[in-house]
């Protein structure tokens, strides 16, 4: 099976053993990752917490691998300071958030990092419209935010074909998160989606390096 090269994986750690976060990322890099995913969850934009800069500092030696951070937070300009000094290479933001969030892409650029947006299953892809000159990346959920395992929507498929043709042949990335799969990878690539952010269908998988290679599918 051939790799799509224009597709990169992403695998959330949000599914890996935190017992063992190290040794996983590792793994990971092992098996043919591209970034590493961390969903960074405050208990309130979210229902459940998990990890802060704290603890993706203390793993930014595991790997050279990109960190691809992702902030379901409700004010994430609380974090994004700590976030970067954390080692994130990529910041992403919620448009849902309680942050002003062109404030929170210019102080993430300001700092020397990439900057995303994303949008719950239910936001329109036009409420990103103004920034997508100043953004590096759309995360399109294609679940609701907060917890792993959750079947994908296949609404999110729509947004991604809009948000392809709204970005044109600027530099911004198409992320798309939950539920995916290899048949739902496939047809996330279909649609113009650059990067695949998986954490079930990795982790739960024997093998690592066949599930994402799965994932990445043929051309």
């Amino acid at each position: 099976m051939k790799k799509t090269k224009t597709t990169l994986i992403a695998p959330s750690l949000l599914s890996a053993d935190f017992s063992k976060l190290g040794q996983e990322i590792k793994a990971l890099e092992k098996a043919g990752a591209d970034l590493i995913h961390w969903d960074v969850m405050d208990g309130h934009f979210v229902p459940n917490l998990t990890f802060g800069p704290p603890v993706i500092a203390a793993n930014r030696n595991q790997t050279k691998l990109p960190f691809d951070v992702h902030l379901m937070v409700d004010r994430p300009d609380k974090l994004i300071d700590k976030t970067a000094e954390s080692g994130a290479d990529m910041i992403t933001v919620h448009m849902e958030s309680s942050s002003r969030v062109a404030d929170c892409v210019s102080r993430i650029h300001a700092l020397g990092k990439k900057a995303g947006i994303s949008l719950k299953p239910h936001t329109s892809v036009s409420e990103i419209i103004p920034f997508i000159p100043e953004i590096d990346l759309v995360l399109v959920m294609s679940v609701e935010p907060g917890k792993g395992g959750q079947t994908f929507q296949a609404q999110a498929l729509e947004k991604i074909v809009a948000l392809k043709e709204l970005i044109g042949r600027k530099k911004v990335q198409i992320s798309v998160d939950g539920g995916i799969n290899p048949e739902t990878a496939e047809a996330c690539r279909f649609a113009g989606a650059n990067i695949l952010v998986a954490g079930t269908s990795i982790f739960k998988a024997k093998s690592y390096a066949k599930a994402i290679e799965a994932l990445k599918g043929s051309k």
